[in-house]
């Protein structure tokens, strides 16, 4: 992984590429507050043993998804910006660690984004809906912009043949004249959220939580007019029964 890494710089234009084979959760990794941007897609859902964890990652669990997100907080300077990729689960899941995990993302950091995508987007190796996170570590959350991203220009099955309809670069113009003080459409595919709205939701970051789904309204007919329609539909049919009989004699 380390030799296509610095191949995939390279060839990128990145002369002097530096990448370093180590495992960040481990006791041996000790940076801390070293970076001012981190662009990552971790491993997720798998877990390590408790005992090789770092001390200074303070969640209480195994599950890499969560540490992760918690080591690439700390490696964040103050001021530094995150975008980070995690399964959905990280968004909802209601168990102690995920909910801390949350919350220190709101607390602790601005979370300005949760861009959630669809599952498929990394097919044909993971068919897991997945989600980006953007957060600067010392910042104050207010508002934290959201949007569901259900189509990014490819199919959802193991083919990713290109279709019509990618929302991507959308991501990017909405992102670029966003306005938390605009008034925000939840019916919309991105909406603004404020951090107290979050807090009385126990930190849920999924985008349904938040989203007004809009129904067209079911025009009924009066209930006389349908049995009007009906004793005609019976009569029709009792018509039919009585040719019938008269052919069969």
């Amino acid at each position: 992984m380390v030799r296509l890494g610095l191949m995939n710089l390279m060839m990128h234009g990145i002369d002097n590429p530096q990448v370093d084979y180590q495992d960040t959760l481990s006791k041996s990794f000790n940076e801390e507050a070293e970076y001012d941007i981190v662009m990552a897609n971790p491993p997720f859902t798998g877990s390590i043993d408790k005992g090789d964890i770092n001390e200074s990652l303070q969640l209480n669990t195994t599950k890499t998804e969560l540490l992760f997100t918690e080591r690439i907080f700390t490696l964040l300077k103050t001021g530094g910006t995150a975008g980070i990729i995690i399964p959905q689960g990280v968004l909802f899941g209601s168990s102690g660690a995920f909910v801390e995990a949350r919350k220190k993302l709101v607390e602790e950091a601005e979370l300005k984004a949760v861009i959630s995508l669809p599952s498929g987007v990394f097919k044909p190796y993971a068919g897991v809906a997945t989600a980006i996170l953007v957060f600067t570590r010392g910042g104050k959350t207010e508002n934290t912009w959201f949007y569901q991203v259900e189509n990014d220009g490819l199919s959802l099955d193991d083919k990713r043949q290109r279709v019509d309809g990618n929302q991507l670069p959308d991501v990017v113009t909405q992102w670029r004249v966003r306005d938390p003080l605009r008034a925000s459409d939840h019916s919309a595919s991105h909406f603004f959220v404020s951090a107290q709205e979050i807090r009385d939701k126990a930190y849920d970051l999924s985008f349904n939580r938040y989203s007004t789904a809009q129904h067209d309204e079911t025009v009924y007919e009066e209930p006389k007019v349908i049995l009007e329609k009906l004793k005609t539909l019976e009569n029709k049919i009792q018509k039919g029964i009585n040719e019938l009989e008269g052919i069969l004699g």
